[in-house]
């Protein structure tokens, strides 16, 4: 009767694993380390810059705005309006059916809770896109006491809705956070 017990052939190691295996996983290994070593640098440079990545958010402090004063800042290359309302300002705002409106928004929804007194609005008429009037002192504010543009008559309200003219939609509100209570980050 023959042994039944497998000898190890010089192909093959104690434990079943054979050469040709373990040369196959070290190659696999090693392309797939190689292949990361070229991808990585190609979808890195894809990311945005640091200087991107700085102009993708706006820290503005509001403190000094007093009611019925706005600012003028800069996001994204694009002017951004900052208006304190005065009370008056937020009746008449609240006054106005939303469903009169071109396009339809409440100041509530076009405001943060707790905050209904501060409007941030890009400052980019959504007509043409030229920068309506109406954050600095002295300039026209339009018939509705918000801002004008002058380049083709629109005009919008205090809580930056439009109301009269050929503009389609109400100035865009960008996306907007209080870090505290005197200061915003936009973006």
């Amino acid at each position: 009767m023959a042994d039944s017990t497998a000898t190890a052939t010089p192909e093959t190691t104690t434990d079943g694993m054979r050469r040709r295996d373990f040369i196959d996983v070290a190659a696999v290994s090693a392309a797939g380390i190689g292949g990361l070593a070229v991808l990585y640098p190609l979808i890195s440079q894809m990311a945005p810059s640091k200087d991107v990545l700085a102009a993708s958010s706006t820290e503005v402090d509001v403190s000094s705005i007093e009611p019925g004063q706005a600012i003028k800042a800069t996001f994204r290359k694009q002017p951004l309006f900052i208006r304190r309302l005065t009370p008056a300002e937020v009746a008449a705002a609240n006054a106005t059916p939303a469903g009169s409106l071109r396009d339809p928004a409440s100041l509530a929804d076009r405001t943060k809770e707790g905050h209904e007194d501060m409007l941030v609005t890009m400052g980019v008429c959504t007509h043409l896109g030229c920068v309506p009037l109406g954050a600095a002192e002295g300039e026209n504010k339009g018939e509705f006491g918000g801002y004008f543009c002058p380049c083709h008559g629109s005009h919008y309200d205090t809580a930056g809705r439009i109301r009269k003219g050929p503009a389609p939609t109400n100035l865009e509100v960008p996306e907007y956070t209080f870090t505290s209570d005197t200061t915003i980050q936009v973006g």
